[in-house]
Order: C-alpha cells, then structure tokens, then sequence
C-alpha cells in the first residue's frame, strides 16, 4: 500500500494572483508592551553549511539543540537562547529556524559554518490565505476498504478525538507559533486532498450540479495532512517543517498547492532544497504551476526535479444563458443556479460604462454611486479581484445578480463558481455583446436561464487562462510546466457546506486552479508508484509526461488555449496527463539526483550556491558543466 503527504493551502473560493510577502509575525501578542518587544522579532531560516554541522536524520532533538546552540544569540543568563528556536531541520535542510532580531541575524552572519539567515518569504494568495489543515469527519476521508497503515510509518496524529483512520493516518500542525490541531475550517485543504486520495461518496453535488460519485485519483491510498499555513500566509520556516517531517515519516508521494508570485535560483526556493532531498529519498514531488497565466514566464514551483502541474479544464460544463429583452442569448458558467430567482426579465446596467475602472471590476464601494437595485450586473473579470468580492458588492449595493465578463486576455475561458449572487461566467465576445447591447437601450432588460449540468464537452480539455506560462525564469533550458492536469470547475470536499445544510456531512464544492490540478498528478503518480514499485520519482515523471495527450478528447484537433489557438509547450507542457497511458509507458527516462550537480555548475552558480540545494560542498572547477 502506497500514501502521500499534502501540505495544503486553504484559500477562498476562487483563484487569485499568487503574491509573495517577506512579512512574518506569527506570534500571539498577549498586550500592548509585548507587542511593542515581540514586534522587532521575526522568524528567521539559518543554513548552515555542511561543515557547521547538524544535518543527520538519525539526531535527536536535543542533540540537534546542542548543534546549533552556538548559532544562537546568548539570554540574560549569559547562555544560548534554546528558546527562541521554531524548528529544527534533520531531512531537508542543514540548519534551523528561530526567532530573531535583524541585529542578531546580522550578527550571526559572521559565524563560521553559517550560509544564510533570512526571514523566511511567505507563500500563498493574494488576500484570501484562511487557514491550512484538513477537515478529518468528511466521509471522503473514510477508511472503508482502506488496509491499515503499514509498518514503515513514522507519522503522528495530532487530532483530538478519533480523527484519524486507515485513510487518514497522519495530521500535524507545523505553523510556527499557532498550536493546535491542523483543522480545516474553510476549505481548500479538504478539497486538494479529496482530490488526490479521497474514498468513494455517492451523491456528491453542489446545489444539484455535478451530481455523481465522488472518488479522488488514489481511493485506497493512506493519507497525511500536514498544516503550514496560517490566516496571513504560508511561511517558507513552516513549508520547510512540514516537508522536513514528512520525508522523516516516510511518505511516497507530496503534493504542495503552495507557490510564490514569481520563479526563483533554486538555492533561494525552499520548496525546490526541500523537493530535492525528498527525490534522493525516493519521494515523488507534484507542484502547482501558479495561477498568473496567461501572462509569459508566471510559472513558479519549475525546479527539474518537481512536476509542475499546469491547469486544464473537464469535459462537463454547468451551464447558464444570460438572456437579452432583444432575443439574444448568450451561454455561460454557473454553479449557483437558485431555484427561486426571477425567470422573468429584469433591469441591466454595465457600472464600467461611466463609472471608471474600479466600478468596471466591481470594486468593493465602487457601486455606491451607481443604481444597480434589482438589476442584472455587469462586471469585468480581473482586477486582482475575486469573482466572489465582486458578488458581495454587487449584493451590497443591492444588485440582483452578476454577469461576470472576460477581458481579452481570458478568452474563452470561463469556470462554474459558487458565488454570492447568481452570477453568469461568459467568454470575452459574449461580454462584449452584453455591454453593447446594455449600451445601444434606455431600457436593457436581461434575464438568467439555468440549464445545470452537460458532459460532453467537445473542446476539453482548454488550458485554463489563469494557468501560468514558462518558460521558466529560472531555468529557460528546462520546459515548463511539465504536464496540464484537471484544474477547472473541479468538484470535491469541503468541511463547510456552500448551500447551508447542516443535516449532512456529505458536503462539496467547487474550485478552481493549479492547486486543484497538481493533487490530480499527486494521486496518478501514487497509483504508477503502487504499480511499479522501484521507480524512481524521475522515472515516475517521465511515464506521466511522455504518455500525456496532446489532442483533445472528442477529435483529432490540438488542444487548445483560452485563446482557441492551439496550445504551445509553455501553455501545456508535454500535454494533458493520460492516467491509463503512464501506468504502463513502455520506456522510462531516469536520473539520478547527482547528475543535477553539472546542470548547476551550467546555471552558473557558486559552489556555495550550490551547497545550499544538496547540502555537501561541490567543486565546478571540476566538473564538467551542462550548459
């Protein structure tokens, strides 16, 4: 039996810009004169060099506190302060986090053994980072079927009660300065991880959409959640813990929903060192590709030796018509399609028409000017806005739906979404159109028409245009993303029901993103894992990749962008992730974690560079470079 580690990020109901935020505080200020001391602090990552001593994963805790000790500034005692250490680091990185000032971090770098010391950056999302952790009572996460772990492991639970299971054998809580049990309370967690190794549920829906069984890629794969996210972010010290503990306990397979606002040299990104000594320990590492796409050069998480999981979309639409007085219909997304709205014609307006850009986006206030009561809504897509922050001020404001309406730039790319308000997603030139017509009458009359639920999808999978581009920054030699996976309109668990009904744990949603695609890979990867036991995560990789589709699943065509072009290699990849394909590739490409040594000496990077990825000295001078 084969299980997998997520190290998930919850977020709300939609996907956003990634950002990155080099401001962490994740501590619990008790008054104001606290508050005042604790604020010069900030958690800081120390590396140290291979020489300096610490990186062995047989220490032990008190040991590795001994190591490290003289690293560390000196209490009132006149002794090193113990305390001030957040976690120490035996797996994935030589080294420890701890709080510090920027005077002592400074101080510190003139110690001998010392690499780096940083405040850690923070991982995530813009504005909409809750919290991390997994919500344990969701039947997706039952052990029916499911055999006991197996002996290897090493992991621990840290739920109250009887939260974990067969299924579920593994939950920790590694945010710095926030204890307690890594519970789920929104949703993203939940959701990443049903989709990798969720069990069978039957009549899984939202609001009657999408009716089936719910099943994630790997069913009867065991499953550890590991919480590194904090309401104000993901910060590198905690990713780094919970990668750290998740090679100690011994998983196959990790699935990170975690990335930066841009790529990064390898020896600054902690989930490409942390990625790198878990694939010299046989771990498979699957990645989401960021959500800054269409633009060029957005991917992030693009190290080699990851699978970047780009985002495409399903074969099932919800549909909805956004009906004109004038007898025009044009169709769109919709996953909230309430029985009880008005099917009768009712008052249009487009704010963006007089009201400037921010009335366009639907702003949050930009409508208290605008008469928008009782009205159909239009607003423009972007913004760095979520769809549902532009719901509530339409809600706000008195308005009685919202047609969302693409920019240029998305395309023909639309996604079923929860929102506040019935809301219609409709493609560029049907925006267009709307607006148009809004414009071209005093009186612009517009009504919804739900149709629910098609499969059947002729032009799927379309790569999404949030989905981010390589080439990547990093590494312009290397293509990504690798691969495209499932990442719209993707239904799955979630601790909270969307639709209020507190008579059933049976309860779903509907996200989209790269973080809902790279789970997909993680749980196919665990399934080839399971088949072929000896593959290497390289191997592993190569199945997925060269048996992935590059034709769309009706017809000959390509697939396709949001631009209804044919999709190039910086959109897709290899191409969309073929799951029957890559269990038996006929020929694998392996390598060895050693063989990256030359690939960085090629990138140009310093020795010392280049000890801070795979934590022992290296000379380039004599070896004979990858360029």
């Amino acid at each position: 039996m084969f299980w997998m580690v997520f190290l998930p990020l919850i977020c709300k109901l939609s996907f956003l810009q990634i950002i990155a935020s080099r401001d962490a505080n994740f501590l619990n200020l008790e008054n104001s004169v606290t508050d005042k001391i604790e604020k010069s602090f900030d958690t800081y990552i120390v590396h140290l060099s291979s020489s300096g001593g610490g990186f062995d994963n047989s220490a032990q805790s008190e040991s590795l506190e001994s190591r490290y000790a003289p690293f560390l500034p000196k209490n009132a005692s006149g002794l090193n302060d113990a305390s001030r250490i957040v976690h120490l680091y035996r797996n994935v990185f030589n080294g420890f986090a701890a709080r510090l000032t920027a005077e002592e971090a400074k101080e510190m770098q003139q110690k001998n053994g010392l690499l780096f010391a940083r405040p850690p950056k923070m991982e995530g999302h813009n504005n909409i980072v809750l919290d991390g952790g997994i919500f344990p009572n969701h039947p997706s996460f039952s052990d029916q079927g499911v055999p006991p772990p197996p002996a290897k492991w090493k992991g621990k639970c840290e739920l109250n009660g009887s939260g974990c299971n067969n299924k579920l054998i593994g939950a920790s809580n590694f945010v710095g300065g926030k204890p307690g049990p890594p519970i789920d309370e929104e949703g993203h967690g939940t959701h990443i991880a049903s989709i990798a190794a969720g069990n069978f549920v039957e009549n899984a829906n939202v609001f009657g959409n999408a009716n089936g069984t719910a099943v994630g890629m790997a069913p009867l794969a065991h499953l550890a959640s590991y919480k590194v996210c904090a309401s104000d972010g993901c910060a590198e010290s905690d990713i780094l813990a919970g990668m750290d503990a998740a090679v100690q306990d011994g998983v196959d397979v990790i699935s990170l929903s975690i990335g930066g606002a841009f790529s990064r040299t390898f020896f600054h990104d902690v989930i490409a060192i942390g990625s790198f000594h878990a694939i010299q320990k046989g771990i498979f590492v699957s990645c989401s590709a960021g959500n800054s796409g269409p633009s060029t050069a957005s991917v992030v998480n693009d190290a080699p030796w990851i699978l970047t999981v780009g985002a495409s979309s399903i074969n099932r639409n919800i549909w909805a018509i956004a009906q004109l007085e004038n007898g025009v219909g044009y169709f769109g997304q919709s996953a909230f399609q309430p029985k009880d709205f008005p099917t009768t014609f009712l008052p249009s307006v487009y704010p963006g028409a007089k009201g400037g850009q921010n009335a366009a986006f639907c702003a949050s206030g930009s409508l208290n000017n605008t008469d928008v009561r009782g009205k159909i809504v239009v607003c423009d897509r972007g913004g760095e806005i979520a769809s549902t922050e532009k719901g509530q001020t339409v809600k706000d404001a008195g308005g009685a739906g919202m047609i969302l309406a693409n920019l240029e730039i998305d395309g023909e790319s639309t996604i079923a979404e929860i929102n506040v308000v019935p809301a219609i997603h409709v493609i560029f030139s049907s925006g267009e159109s709307i607006k148009a017509y809004i414009n071209s009458t005093l009186t612009p009359r517009v009504s919804f028409v739900f149709e629910g639920t098609m499969i059947g999808i002729e032009n799927s999978p379309l790569v999404a245009s949030f989905s981010s581009r390589g080439p990547s920054l990093s590494s312009p030699g290397i293509l990504k993303p690798d691969i495209t996976g499932p990442g719209v309109s993707i239904l799955a668990a979630c601790p909270l029901s969307v639709e209020n009904n507190t008579n059933t744990k049976s309860t779903f949603n509907i996200l989209s993103g790269t973080s809902m695609s790279s789970p997909h890979l993680s749980g196919i990867a665990a399934l080839i894992k399971s088949a072929h036991p000896d593959w290497s995560p390289a191997a592993i990789k190569s199945a997925l990749m060269t048996t992935s589709d590059i034709s769309n699943h009706y017809n000959t065509q390509p697939i396709f962008d949001e631009r209804f072009q044919p999709a190039d290699v910086f959109a897709i990849g290899a191409g969309h992730v073929n799951p029957t394909k890559a269990l038996n590739p006929g020929l694998v490409y392996d390598i060895q974690p050693d063989d990256y040594i030359p690939y960085f000496c090629g990138l140009g990077y310093k020795d010392r560079e280049i000890e801070l990825i795979i934590q022992r000295s290296v000379k380039c001078s004599k070896i004979n470079s990858i360029t």
